[in-house]
């Protein structure tokens, strides 16, 4: 299993495959069919995908918006049972592409698609000319199967990536996760930060969300944590947000992991936020911090079970 950057020159043994084609953020239901409907050909399977999402070659000023980092996308992928993964390079020469251009370069010389698989809302060339219809009259004529995808009935909004984000945003973990079919994940390299929390009692493992990851309501959560190398869980309270009491910077997420102690700065820590306990609050004391601290890991102590 593989993870190609780009759809020219690529291996023999990635050529010929049933294409699953989308922007696949957050895999929900819909993603699954389509990926389900690339399965079904009997080809090998492959993934393609945008990189960047066009979202943020058409819209740099939006704020962050992702719900996976593209590598733990494209794990998420392959642990899906795909053989490979294509990140098509969305760039303004891919955007400026008509849609037979794109079903041409990409899709048939590029990738030697033998099948594509596109939901039912699919849209792509340059300004969205092509839909899907149009992509399997493309496929025709240049030899390769076209799926499309109808869509999920009962599925509507409730599993759309729009969704998710709403629910990161409200601060509603346990919705995205039920959206998502597991805990949404903050990954990241542990980083030195002011060592506030070690002088305040409560040692925090930092991380900064990676670019263009989407933000969730800041306040403190519930979270499990898992240290790299480490195969479990382990539980904890964390932090995302500006810390307002001891000065503002851009979000972080600081997390203590309950029962541990050691050296993390420059390991790799996976955070999953399981449940929110409150908004970042201003405190006229630190004082009043430690003592609101203890209180927010003895509720995450009851939510975990820890």
């Amino acid at each position: 299993m593989a993870v190609y950057a780009d759809y020219r020159n690529i291996p023999a043994s990635a050529a010929g495959m049933a294409i699953a084609l989308g922007n696949f953020d957050g895999i929900h239901a819909g993603h699954r069919a389509v990926i389900a409907a690339a399965r079904a050909t009997g080809h090998k399977l492959a993934i393609a995908t945008f990189e960047p999402p066009p979202r943020a070659l058409f819209r740099p000023e939006d704020p962050p918006f992702r719900i996976y980092s593209p590598e733990r996308r494209n794990a998420a992928l392959l642990g899906l049972g795909a053989d490979c993964v294509f990140e098509l390079p969305f760039t303004k020469d891919m955007a400026g592409m008509t849609d037979d251009v794109f079903a041409r370069e990409v899709l048939s010389e590029g990738l030697q698609a033998a099948h594509v698989a596109v939901g039912f809302d699919f849209r792509f060339g340059r300004g969205r000319m092509g839909d899907a219809p149009r992509l399997a009259s493309l496929g025709r004529a240049l030899g390769f199967g076209v799926s499309i995808v109808e869509k999920v009935e009962g599925l509507g909004d409730k599993a759309s990536s729009t969704a998710m984000r709403q629910a990161l945003r409200a601060g509603e973990p346990e919705k995205a996760a039920t959206l998502l079919g597991h805990d949404w994940t903050i990954e990241g390299i542990v980083e030195h930060g002011e060592k506030q929390g070690r002088k305040l009692g409560f040692p925090t493992a930092n991380i900064t969300p990676s670019a263009g990851l989407i933000h969730p309501r800041h306040g403190v959560y519930a979270v499990r944590a898992r240290i790299e190398g480490e195969p479990d869980w382990r539980n904890g309270v964390a932090n995302f947000g500006r810390t307002p009491t001891t000065g503002l910077r851009d979000p972080l997420l600081e997390t203590v992991i309950f029962d541990w102690e050691g050296d993390l700065y420059g390991k790799s820590l996976e955070v999953a936020l399981v449940a929110f306990l409150r908004p970042e609050l201003t405190f006229e004391q630190l004082d009043d911090m430690i003592a609101q601290m203890h209180k927010d890991a003895d509720a995450a102590r009851a939510v975990l079970g820890a």
